[in-house]
């Protein structure tokens, strides 16, 4: 019995290690194409999304955690890292938590909520670590979280159907247990 759950645990630590170096790879091709900084942060995000439906315990925040300290010190460029730490890494978990405990009104008020406290935090790194101007920040703030807020609620939908897709699809045929 204790081989067992010693085996089941090592192969969850591996599947968990092994997202988080595909993160920090998707992450740093995303860092030598500008173009890819967001379409790779959104990618590393579904190793997150993988922790959380085949690993489950504290191995989503491990991957989490993982990629992101990596990305940061290992990616030249830290936009794609900066992104996935701000908004795309963490919000599976938290999608997850969301839509478990909570009604559908409900959860899609924390996650929007939960957005736009993300692109606050995003602006105000702006305006303190790359001394932009506040008020030009602020004008353009408005108009940019109009915009953001209805690609987050595409991303959310599209995440929603690819986890869909995968429990009633693609997770039989994989055989990971």
């Amino acid at each position: 019995m204790m081989k067992r759950k010693t085996r089941s645990t090592t192969k969850k630590l591996v599947f968990a290690a092994l997202a988080a170096a595909l993160g920090v790879a998707l992450l740093a091709l995303g860092s030598l194409f500008e173009v890819l900084d967001i379409s790779m942060a959104i990618l590393a995000s579904l190793f997150v999304v993988f922790g959380v439906i085949e690993l489950g315990g504290a191995y989503p925040y491990l991957i989490f955690a993982v990629t992101a300290a990596l990305s940061m010190l290992l990616v030249p460029q830290k936009s794609a890292p900066a992104l996935y730490l701000v908004f795309f890494g963490y919000y599976p978990i938290l999608k997850a938590v969301f839509e478990k405990y909570f009604s559908r009104v409900v959860s899609w008020l924390f996650k929007i909520l939960l957005f736009y406290l993300a692109l606050a935090v995003l602006v105000f790194a702006a305006v303190k670590i790359l001394f932009l101007p506040f008020a030009d920040l602020l004008r353009v703030y408005w108009f940019l979280a109009f915009l953001a807020g209805g690609v987050f609620v595409l991303y959310d939908i599209a995440l929603t159907r690819l986890i869909t897709f995968y429990l009633f699809r693609l997770r039989g045929r994989l055989h990971l247990d």
